[in-house]
């Protein structure tokens, strides 16, 4: 049996001799780049535009309440469409059902603990269910409180007021423990944001609208000539990832 110092010189040499194997191995393929790329164009993995045709993730009678929120929340007026006609609720849509939607990059197992106000939602539903369970409990109040009537039915002044009382904490929906009438409202504000703002190809900012109005000239490569312009309109208009306008209809 050996003893533990030989032990340790043993570990301590191979870790050593492992350690070294990449600056080997890097040293070996290492090469002067000179009058060419180094790489080929195109040769990454771009994101991918929506698909514009049906819905994904939410019920007609979901997509006609949350269209109806959206216009609310961003009403047409001179400077830009509304809400729905800018792709808000497409954009909605198509996070509820990806990633975002299942919280596929987070940890969503107990123990759940509460949270601060500025940690938001604490417990295990995901945003999709969370829209799920949110939009059903607003319909369900709306309907016992307006004979039957939906949201998307009521008068934009009555729209109004029930947004501002769950801002407000005003109006109490039956949601789940720990998930409340203002974190709700909060999700959709956000949401709504999002797709208002965001490149075209994920749903939203249909035909760059908010990026338009904002004079935002989105994903452009070079700006060199213009760093040092201080205070005058960018005179181009904005371009997609994509690397055009992005409008669509949404049908089905």
């Amino acid at each position: 049996m050996r003893d533990s110092q030989s032990v340790k010189l043993c570990r301590r040499r191979f870790l050593a001799s492992v350690a070294a194997l990449p600056v080997l191995t890097a040293g070996s393929f290492a090469h002067t780049v000179s009058g060419k790329l180094p790489w080929s164009p195109f040769a990454g993995d771009p994101p991918k535009p929506i698909n514009p045709l049906g819905w994904y993730f939410l019920s007609p009678n979901e997509v006609a309440t949350v269209e109806a929120i959206v216009d609310r929340l961003i009403p047409a007026d001179h400077l830009s469409p509304g809400g729905k006609d800018s792709g808000c609720a497409v954009f909605i849509d198509r996070q509820l059902a990806g990633s975002f939607g299942n919280s596929s990059h987070l940890y969503t197992k107990g123990p759940f603990m509460p949270g601060l106000p500025t940690q938001g939602y604490q417990g295990e539903l995901t945003p999709s269910g969370r829209y799920r369970l949110g939009l059903k409990a607003l319909e369900d109040h709306v309907r016992a409180a307006n004979a039957g009537k939906t949201f998307a039915q009521l008068a934009p002044a009555q729209q109004d007021v029930l947004l501002k009382d769950m801002e407000d904490g005003k109006l109490t929906l039956k949601l789940a423990p720990g998930f409340s009438t203002r974190q709700f409202f909060e999700l959709l504000l956000q949401n709504t944001m999002e797709g208002f703002f965001a490149d075209p190809l994920y749903g939203g900012n249909r035909d760059m609208v908010s990026w338009k109005m904002i004079g935002f000239p989105g994903a452009r490569y070079d700006y060199r000539d213009y760093v040092e312009k201080y205070n005058q309109p960018y005179p181009f208009g904005p371009v997609s990832i994509m690397g055009g306008a992005l409008g669509w209809t949404v049908k089905g």
